[in-house]
């Protein structure tokens, strides 16, 4: 069986900036991201694709809360499932087109992903996960005012909603995603870091309101799969310290324990690329072999150490 790639897309990057928030501006990103991991499949590689979906599932519930008064409205959970199959519908599509367009015969499927939580999880009384539009703060103190919203400062790219994020505990159709991959299947899943679920008092899965981190999924599918590599695609060409500022220092490669090191000191802020690399961390603890972080247009490069950053244990 050939080398395995789990390639971790974010949400943000899918979206170019304010003026291109549309379904079909998200879906020219998806093209051109796609188009570098096509390049991933001719180099051979079995690639699992997964997907963030923090600004689209904020749209989803900002729709909901706006018309509210003349329909019913959207429960979380479905709004993170609507998501997985949207986004992934438009993944899927893409990249079955770019395989045609290159005479490949293979076929890309997408799997509605269910993820397990800890129903007693801390992260259900402090939100932390960011979703929706960026907005000025003047606008955000409006929306938290009209809607009851926790509202953060962004990374310095402006201020979002934020709702409960869990650490994920067991990928529900793990199995069938396995057989497809070796069945030669591209897969899409885990889609904003899957659907959270609990398991109630009866034993049955029921949906919680969260948003799971898409890295720390996709490093639990990559790890619970044997994967080969961990490849998360991001806005920026490395990891860097005392990233934006005058001394900031790109990193192309490092270990697992100077990863530590550096979370340690707090050079990776939280809703930003802090969970990234406790995500690397997490699937190279469970025998994962590498982790690549880069934008998405250098991801084969990375592959044969040309850019991005290498994390390895």
């Amino acid at each position: 069986m050939n080398k395995l790639a789990v390639v971790a897309i974010g949400g943000n990057s899918l979206i170019k900036d304010k003026t291109r928030q549309t379904v079909e501006d998200q879906y020219d990103c998806i093209v051109e991201t796609s188009r570098h991991i096509i390049a991933l499949i001719e180099m051979g590689l079995n690639v699992i694709i997964t997907h963030g979906n923090g600004p689209q599932v904020g749209f989803i519930l900002l729709r909901s809360e706006l018309s509210k008064n003349h329909i019913h409205e959207i429960p979380f959970p479905s709004a993170v499932a609507d998501t997985q199959g949207a986004i992934g519908y438009q993944i899927q599509q893409s990249v079955c087109n770019l395989l045609q367009e290159k005479g490949l015969i293979r076929e890309a499927v997408t799997v509605i992903t269910q993820v397990l939580v800890d129903k007693n999880d801390p992260a259900f009384l402090n939100p932390s996960k960011p979703i929706g539009p960026f907005l000025a703060r003047e606008e955000a103190e409006i929306k938290k005012h009209q809607f009851g919203w926790e509202i953060i400062e962004d990374a310095g790219r402006g201020y979002r909603r934020v709702v409960a994020s869990p650490i994920p505990r067991q990928i529900i159709e793990k199995d069938a995603i396995k057989k497809l991959i070796s069945n030669g299947f591209i897969v899409i899943a885990v889609g904003g870091g899957g659907i959270p679920v609990i398991e109630n008092d009866r034993g049955f899965l029921e949906g919680v309101p969260a948003v799971i981190d898409k890295d720390r999924a996709s490093a639990l599918l990559a790890a619970d799969l044997k994967a080969d590599y961990l490849i998360i695609s991001t806005s920026v060409e490395q990891v860097y310290l005392n990233f934006g500022r005058g001394d900031q220092q790109a990193l192309s490669q490092l270990t697992a324990n100077q990863a530590r090191q550096y979370c340690r000191e707090g050079h990776f802020k939280a809703g930003s690329m802090l969970p990234k690399i406790e995500s690397a961390i997490q699937f190279l603890e469970k025998g994962g072999r590498e982790v690549i972080i880069t934008t998405p247009e250098l991801i084969a490069s990375a592959i044969t150490g040309k850019a991005g950053t290498r994390i390895t244990g």
